[in-house]
């Protein structure tokens, strides 16, 4: 069954007519680093610390909108990005769910060196999805889920990262902005039609038509989803490659320089609907996806996908530490 979140696009003409594509490309950021020569000034990611801050999450319930989960879940992650030290900016809005439902959104944006004009993105979604609509069993398909690895994952990263920027400050100026309402879009029950892919990323929508700093730039961006699956699979996905290649490239090339190409795979695969694709279209600023997406599987994403099956028991510390390794390795070169 045709999948609403994804889309598998051949050509670059049909990338630009489904995506409505202005393009931005990104620029090279610089010549590769060794990272050898790097090892002791680029810090690396606490594997506990990741695993406490994906629980952590999931411990409050599904983040799901209007919940008190979700209001209880945003205020935690508001405190430990400004104890951090960042400087945090809350963006409230509202927003029409597929069904008209109303919705309060929250999106949080820490920034770190903010006096710096250089600056670089980092961003995760930290709602979690209110259907189980890819569940087995039809009477838990409108379940709320724990998003463990939809989510929770990406934030738990970047939860990280702010740790470690604390206490090795970078050079550039960092901007962690986790997006909300990204999972509610149009569930497998409903029909499915052209401009659906606009009821999902709500908040990366509002945020980039909205930017809680007036003219806001950066120089790249990176997206984390869905990054704490057992038996990763991060491919060169298109949006990505379309919008900002030469920083997927400058990723991936130094994942493979730190051991990691068997996981960061050099090979293309379809367009994902995510929060970058609303970003680099509608705030200009080139930004790749790190994601878990296989399109030779069946769905393309984790087996848990949507399922009441993706809570903590399918979340891998070490995964969450390669992604926040290679991330850290990015942003301290």
């Amino acid at each position: 069954m045709r999948n609403i979140r994804f889309l598998l696009l051949s050509t670059l003409p049909l990338l630009c007519l489904l995506l409505i594509a202005a393009a931005c490309r990104g620029k090279n950021g610089g010549a590769m680093q060794n990272v050898s020569a790097a090892k002791n000034t680029v810090p690396v990611c606490n594997a506990d610390s990741l695993w406490h801050f994906v629980a952590r999450q999931v411990a409050f319930g599904p983040r799901t909108p209007n919940s008190e989960a979700h209001r209880l879940c945003a205020g935690y992650l508001q405190a430990k990005l400004a104890s951090y030290g960042a400087s945090v900016r809350i963006q409230e809005f509202e927003a029409r769910r597929w069904d008209n439902a109303l919705l309060n959104g929250r999106n949080i944006m820490a920034s770190f060196n903010p006096e710096q004009t250089r600056r670089i993105l980092l961003c995760a979604h930290w709602d979690s999805r209110p259907y189980a609509d890819r569940d087995t069993d039809p009477d838990v398909k409108r379940t709320p889920i724990d998003g463990a690895n939809d989510g929770a994952s990406g934030v738990a990263v970047l939860l990280e990262i702010a740790r470690v920027m604390q206490q090795n400050p970078p050079l550039a100026g960092v901007d962690i902005v986790l997006f909300d309402l990204e999972d509610s879009g149009k569930p497998e029950w409903e029909n499915h039609q052209a401009g659906d892919e606009y009821a999902w990323c709500l908040g990366a929508q509002h945020w980039a038509e909205n930017p809680p700093v007036p003219g806001y730039s950066a120089s790249y961006g990176i997206l984390l989803d869905m990054v704490g699956t057992y038996d990763p699979c991060f491919a060169m996905e298109a949006t990505s490659m379309y919008y900002a290649p030469d920083i997927m490239r400058k990723v991936w090339e130094k994942a493979a320089l730190m051991g990691y190409g068997n996981i960061f795979q050099n090979r293309a695969t379809g367009a994902l609907i995510d929060d970058h694709l609303f970003v680099n279209d509608l705030a200009r600023i080139p930004t790749i996806d790190i994601v878990h997406y296989d399109n030779r599987a069946q769905t393309g994403f984790f087996p848990h996908w949507h399922t009441l099956g993706d809570n903590l028991e399918h979340v891998s510390a070490s995964t969450l530490k390669i992604v926040g390794d290679v991330v850290l390795a990015t942003l301290y070169e």
